[in-house]
C-alpha cells in the first residue's frame, strides 16, 4: 500500500486502520495523522487479496513512518473470522 508516495514530507504519530472483508478480498482503509501538527494528515484505501496482505500493508506503513505499536488502532470486520486463520 503506497497511497502516500506523493504526499508532502509529513511525519505521522498515529495510524488508524480499518480492514473489511468484502467477498473474496479485503479493503484496507487507513488514516494517518500527526497529533502535534494538526495540518499533517493523510488517508488512503487499497484492496488486498488476503488478510495477511492487508495486515502487511498496515505494518509497512507503520514501519515506513516510524509509528510505534501503541499508536496504531485497528478495526477488523470479517464475515467468517475463523476461516483461513491459524489457531
Amino acid at each position: 500500500m503506497n497511497p502516500f508516495n506523493n504526499a508532502p514530507n509529513f511525519s505521522f504519530t498515529r495510524l488508524y486502520a480499518h480492514i473489511v472483508e468484502e467477498g473474496e478480498t479485503f479493503t484496507v482503509r487507513v488514516r494517518m495523522l500527526n497529533h502535534l501538527k494538526r495540518g499533517e494528515s493523510a488517508y488512503g484505501e487499497e484492496i488486498a487479496a488476503t488478510f495477511e496482505m492487508a495486515s502487511l500493508m498496515v505494518g509497512s506503513l507503520a514501519s515506513r513512518f516510524s509509528i510505534p505499536q501503541n499508536c496504531i488502532s485497528m478495526k477488523i470486520v470479517m464475515n467468517h473470522f475463523k476461516d483461513g486463520t491459524l489457531h
